[in-house]
């Protein structure tokens, strides 16, 4: 038995909650339910017995709940959804949510595919889910004390299901920043994905979920990402799948097929650089030659509903959007252009040779409209070319 100080086992707690985040976010979540990576063997047999005797979580079932989360976001068929059943419901109950869509055999059938069916799994995890806690408890009185034990063991078990479960399903959808337009209300909850395995991203997740890395922005902190680095230098892990990066040619010609496949693999990531250099810019502007207060508001709340309809706008936010460009011709002109360039990305089951023309159509009338932030924005995305990594 330890005999530890209270900062030794507050230290020990979090060091074992932290295997426990590990392992889901690279193991369950980017290796198993997004196959972002293949994972050595004997990595993968650690992470399989920590979780089970951490969670009683069957990665079967995990994958299958999650794929569907992605597969019917924010509809009534979301196992998890906050904007469905409420915010409060998913953040203290998301275990109760997870597990009743677990017990779906239409979801285990459809969505649990590539799950591990080896020996050890049907014979052991699968069948006696819940003994490995009970193992784990044994562990933790004799390793740490009764008193000790028990209160470790308990913020193991609550760790998953509060932090995963609850704050990263129910804040990840209701609460923080985002950096893309998809058509879900996924949020970054904070920048920095530390405490929860960089789980935190979780807008980014949604707009690149094949991703193994989360974080896209150059103060984003994605801890994840920086183990599958190191266990990829040690040849533990091989990524497969990163955001596709974009690249900026020298020259601006028109737009070609090279222009036309960055357009359409990083749509979120354009249509993220036209919010912020032209919705923002004209906003701004218009802003500036309005002198009654209230249309100065309502300006303002226009470029955020331009930014955020992806959504949906209730009827109010509707209103204040079209008032708001019937005082502007230029914003009108901006949202029109934008409203033309996602019926692109729509069309994307078009030949190759129509979708450059009307890529270069939109260009041309971005660059004859007038309004400099529109026209500085086409000539980027002319240059614009997908790296290969």
């Amino acid at each position: 038995m330890l005999h530890l100080p209270w900062w030794g086992n507050t230290l020990a707690a979090f060091l074992l909650t932290h295997l426990s985040i590990i392992s889901v976010t690279l193991y369950l979540h980017r290796h198993k339910a997004h196959r972002a990576l293949s994972m050595n063997p004997a990595l993968s047999h650690l992470f399989r017995a920590w979780l089970w005797l951490t969670t009683g979580i069957i990665t079967r079932e995990w994958i299958a709940v999650h794929r569907k989360h992605h597969a019917r976001v924010e509809s009534c068929d979301d196992p998890h959804s906050p904007q469905q059943v409420g915010i409060l419901s998913v953040l203290f109950g998301g275990l109760l949510l997870y597990r009743r869509a677990a017990r779906d055999s239409k979801t285990l059938r459809k969505y649990g595919f590539d799950a591990p069916n080896d020996r050890i799994e049907r014979g052991l995890y699968t069948r006696f889910p819940n003994f490995g806690l009970v193992l784990m408890l044994a562990i933790d009185l004799i390793v740490f004390g009764p008193l000790a034990g028990a209160i470790i063991y308990a913020v193991q078990v609550i760790w998953i299901p509060f932090w995963a479960a609850g704050v990263i399903n129910g804040l990840g959808h209701y609460l923080g920043y985002r950096n893309y337009e998809v058509g879900d209300a996924s949020r970054n909850i904070v920048p920095w994905g530390l405490l929860v395995g960089g789980e935190e991203l979780h807008n980014n997740h949604h707009a690149f979920p094949q991703s193994a890395r989360f974080s896209t922005r150059w103060f984003e902190i994605d801890l994840g990402w920086i183990y599958l680095k190191l266990l990829n230098q040690l040849r533990m892990t091989k990524i497969h799948r990163i955001q596709p990066i974009m690249e900026a040619r020298l020259a601006t010609h028109p737009c070609d097929t090279a222009t036309l496949q960055a357009f359409l693999v990083n749509r979120f990531e354009i249509l993220a650089e036209y919010a912020q250099h032209v919705v923002s810019n004209v906003v701004h502007e218009e802003r500036l030659h309005m002198f009654h207060r209230e249309r100065r508001q309502l300006m303002r709340q226009a470029g955020h509903l331009m930014r955020t309809e992806t959504l949906g706008l209730n009827p109010r936010a509707d209103n204040q959007l079209q008032k708001a460009l019937s005082l502007s011709p230029k914003l009108q002109t901006v949202y029109q252009m934008k409203q033309q360039l996602q019926n692109i990305w729509t069309r994307s089951t078009d030949s190759s040779d129509v979708l450059v023309h009307q890529l270069e159509d939109w260009c041309r009338a971005a660059e004859h409209s007038g309004i400099q932030a529109l026209e500085g924005f086409s000539e980027r995305l002319r240059t614009y070319r997908l790296v290969k990594v």
